[in-house]
């Protein structure tokens, strides 16, 4: 699975990285960012859960 947050879209709300601190981060700029675009398998769950939570749909999942 991969991951990534638009910065176009992203309103630096937090949600994702409170849900999924090992995979997504608030960069300097106030927008999330995936640390690694690649997600491990144990993480997949987290993921999905970030991406469904997010209020403008800024996270994109493969």
């Amino acid at each position: 699975m991969k991951t990534k947050v638009d910065p176009e879209t992203c309103i630096g709300c937090g949600l994702c990285p409170s849900i999924a601190p090992d995979i997504y981060e608030m960069g300097d700029d106030g927008k999330a960012f995936a640390k690694e675009p690649e997600v491990s398998p144990s993480q997949e769950d987290a993921a999905q859960e970030a991406a469904d939570g997010c209020p403008v749909d800024a996270i994109e999942i493969e």
